[in-house]
């Protein structure tokens, strides 16, 4: 295919002007040979396996992108559930195995870990609830090792005992990391319908049906997306800017195709998925709220807003598609509150509630993703957000999520800082309304009737 210099200008300007980038390269490793009783063996042999199987990942990324002018924001390790490998450890804190992984990924140079994880949609074995317990801890005394629980799918329903659990371990979380500003709980996220070859943070995890060793991408460019809405008249149709993102999102994924194909040869490792969602950042300019507000939108969370991030959605995943035989992971549109500049405006505005991001993630990709709330929250109004959030994706059988960080000591309209991607994040208002007896019930809902596919 012959490249005009008219392309080569394009692809540039997306990358020195408009933000587009690789937003993470992915390392997806099986550490089912890990297997011990004793929880110190295990993380060394832990360490071993990652530090000996991931000392190429971020010297092939930084050479990649020297070769191809293309940025790879984040390099990451995602590990096989640490739940699955523990069922034989004697010990009853799993912390340990959360600090080798944090140690491994130092020694190698990735910036984030995923994989301190439980899948707990039907039932929890004891060691599921070993991990869960040691989830506090262990991020509080980690740098880069994130957490991700599953408590629902569309097969299994909700196990809503698991969501009582998490609502208090998050609360946890906040309290063992609030001179931190409760970041712990921005690496911790509790999900619906989980994937086994997500490449972003805090939910990547290596799946059970996954290869031994994976190279997943995740590609990004709301950045281009809103430049090339700009351009059009205000007069044009829907139609047209569906086009317009479509055509765009082709070519965001092509670039990140090309990557992940290298990336895979030069690691000697299976090419696994590409995931062609658009992820914002606190950088101006790169953000999925203001894409919405050059739709049209007034301010994000304004009427409308759930029908354009609907039409947005759904043009990301044609384009993308059309450039990749692997289109995995979540592929979409993110919302997170603090990592997007036009999603902390609209919420420093009032104009984007709790409520309204709810009623968003039933078209997006995700869920309420790094939304900060005021510390005094009780465990039975964020079991109600969760049994909310986990009802959305199960009913709809997508993947849905809620990473909530609990501001301990702080309350509505102050702001909370991470640093860095994770950005920063005005306290939102939540309703006081959750009800004492719907917590307790536990048990499993039910699994819908949609479920029934065989």
């Amino acid at each position: 295919m012959q490249i005009t210099p008219a392309e080569i200008n394009e692809t540039l300007s997306m990358i020195n002007k408009q933000h587009l980038d690789i937003r993470t390269i992915t390392l997806g490793l099986s550490l089912r040979e890990c297997c011990s009783s004793d929880v110190d063996a295990l993380a060394t042999k832990v360490y071993d396996r990652m530090t000996t199987a991931a000392e190429k990942l971020v010297p092939v990324a930084e050479q990649l992108e020297r070769e191809f002018g293309i940025p790879i924001v984040n390099k990451r390790i995602s590990v096989t559930p640490i739940a699955e490998i523990s069922a034989a450890v004697t010990a009853n804190d799993l912390t340990p195995v959360a600090d080798a992984m944090d140690r491994a990924g130092k020694e190698v140079g990735v910036d984030f870990i995923g994989g301190f994880s439980a899948l707990v949609h039907k039932g929890a074995t004891p060691t599921d609830r070993k991990l869960m317990k040691s989830i506090p801890h262990a991020l509080a005394t980690t740098d880069n090792v994130c957490s991700s629980v599953n408590v629902a799918s569309t097969r299994a329903g909700i196990n809503m005992d698991a969501v009582w659990e998490m609502s208090n371990i998050i609360l946890e979380t906040a309290k063992a990391t609030a001179e931190r500003d409760g970041i712990g709980c921005a690496k911790l996220v509790v999900f619906a319908n989980a994937v086994e070859d997500n490449p972003f943070m805090a939910g990547a995890f290596h799946g059970s049906g996954e290869a031994d060793k994976v190279v997943n991408v995740g590609v990004s460019g709301p950045g281009v997306v809103r430049n090339v809405l700009s351009h059009l008249p205000e007069d044009a149709d829907m139609t047209t800017v569906a086009e317009a993102i479509k055509s765009t999102a082709f070519k965001i994924t092509r670039a990140g195709e090309l990557m992940a194909r290298e990336a895979a040869k030069r690691l000697g490792v299976a090419k696994g998925i590409l995931d062609l969602s658009l992820a914002p950042t606190p950088a101006e300019g790169d953000s999925v709220a203001q894409i919405l507000e050059a739709i049209g939108v007034g301010t994000c969370g304004g009427p409308g807003t759930t029908a354009a991030l609907a039409m947005l959605n759904d043009a990301v995943k044609k384009g993308g598609v059309m450039a990749s035989s692997s289109v995995g992971g979540l592929s979409g549109a993110f919302i997170p509150v603090s990592e997007d500049a036009g999603m902390i405006a609209a919420a420093q505005a009032g104009a984007l509630s709790l409520e309204k991001l709810e009623a968003m993630t039933c078209v997006c990709s995700v869920g309420l993703d790094m939304i900060a709330v005021p510390g005094d929250i009780t465990p039975e109004t964020i079991f109600g957000i969760i049994a909310d959030e986990c009802a959305i994706g199960v009913i709809n059988n997508k993947t849905t999520a809620v990473r909530l960080i609990p501001a301990i000591g702080k309350k509505e309209g102050d702001m909370l800082d991470f640093g860095g991607l994770l950005g920063s994040a005005p306290v939102m208002p939540v309703n006081r309304f959750a009800g004492d007896v719907f917590a307790h019930r536990g048990g499993r809902f039910p699994a819908p009737i949609n479920s029934l596919k065989n």
